[in-house]
């Protein structure tokens, strides 16, 4: 006579168990928000994310309106099986990472690469702004004949 076990009330426990050390989050349920620093050089910035398991044709980086905005996907590689044991905790899926920039970055001097899983965004720091005095030139007078130009009206006293 062969013994007949119902796997669920094992199986719960073995997922309670192992959910308390590697945390609460069920298969698929993590929303993937990868890991970036942000560090200050003298005379731009750069910005390093991790994104562990994809390329340059995986990540797009855009900037608009003073905006620096990283997405990509990372795709699952895992099949569903009808029976076994198996566990998905490496979260996939889309992600967006967005960066407001100080007034005026150059765009267009905004470069990246990628090297083993970690994308570097290299961002100039935009030129110091310094006020600008305007030079007041001496010229001629606007009545066209050289002198001061007239001025009519009249007073009255009260």
């Amino acid at each position: 006579m062969a013994l007949v076990v119902n796997p669920q009330p094992f199986s719960r426990d073995v997922d309670r168990l192992f959910d308390a050390f590697f945390g609460g989050d069920r298969e698929g349920a993590r929303r993937w928000v990868p890991p970036m620093d942000l560090v200050e050089g003298d005379d731009h910035f750069v910005l390093k994310a991790d994104l562990p398991g994809l390329g340059e044709e995986d990540v797009t980086i855009e900037v608009q309106d003073g905006t620096l905005k990283i997405s990509g996907e990372r795709r699952a590689e895992h099949e569903a099986h009808e029976r076994g044991w198996y566990r998905i905790e490496r979260p996939h899926g889309s992600f967006s990472r967005s960066l407001t920039l100080p007034d005026g970055v150059d765009a267009e001097g905004i470069s990246a690469e990628f090297d083993r899983g970690v994308l570097s965004v290299r961002i100039p720091k935009p030129e110091e702004r310094k006020p600008r005095r305007v030079e007041i030139k001496a010229g001629a007078a606007p009545n066209g004949n050289g002198g001061a130009p007239a001025v009519e009206g009249s007073a009255q006293e009260a």
